[in-house]
């Protein structure tokens, strides 16, 4: 018995042609979605050349916000003498509002005074316990005779031959007992640092 043959109908496909056409289409009307570019001004000169203070690196209207204004000044009078002091708030009708923090965003970070850490001038030897066996020395207040704490951090480990780093803001700790000899080396190496003005507090726990 001949077995019928089941004929099924499959749609057809787009062509080649028909789907080129198509992915045209659409991307046209991605294209028309986009707003147009503004028109130029005519009052602007283009290509626009945006000035950047170089004490600061912002534009020159910014420049009475940042801490060191002063050296913006300067630097705003040496190469921009037409500039005029032109600031943000000219023209917004607003009073400039110093001291005050707007919402929502963090304040300016004021800007270091060279010479060091402020305070008495003193400092401190001890030294604590590193595991059963070994010790480390302490040492805090270099800051307050304006010493840089990394170069110090850096000749200690040269001086001893052993692990010396800045581990607070005003603390170097070096590898092994060498207090005793931080009372001559200090005073030699700083003549700045008073030997009166060096303290041992003894044994300390970190």
């Amino acid at each position: 018995m001949d077995q019928e043959e089941t004929l099924v109908d499959v749609p057809p496909t787009l062509k080649s042609e028909e789907l080129s056409t198509t992915t045209a289409a659409s991307t046209n009307d991605d294209d028309d979605d986009k707003a147009p570019p503004p028109p130029p001004v005519e009052e602007v000169s283009y290509p626009i050349t945006v000035i950047y203070c170089g004490n600061c690196g912002l534009p020159p209207e910014y420049c009475e916000y940042y801490p060191d204004y002063d050296n913006c000044r300067v630097w705003l009078e040496a190469n921009l003498p037409d500039f005029g002091g032109l600031s943000i708030s000219e023209g917004g009708g607003e009073e400039k509002k110093k001291g005050r923090q707007k919402r929502g965003g963090k304040g300016l970070v004021s800007a270091k005074k060279p010479g060091g850490k402020t305070g008495p001038k003193k400092i401190c030897l001890s030294r604590a316990p590193r595991g059963k066996r070994k010790s480390v020395t302490v040492v805090t207040g270099l800051g307050t005779f304006g010493v840089d704490l990394k170069i110090a951090a850096k000749f200690f480990s040269s001086k001893f031959a052993c692990s010396s780093s800045v581990t607070g803001d005003d603390e170097i700790v070096i590898q092994g007992d060498v207090k005793d000899e931080l009372f001559d080396l200090l005073p030699e190496k700083w003549p700045e640092v008073d030997e009166d003005l060096i303290e041992d507090l003894g044994d300390q726990k970190r």
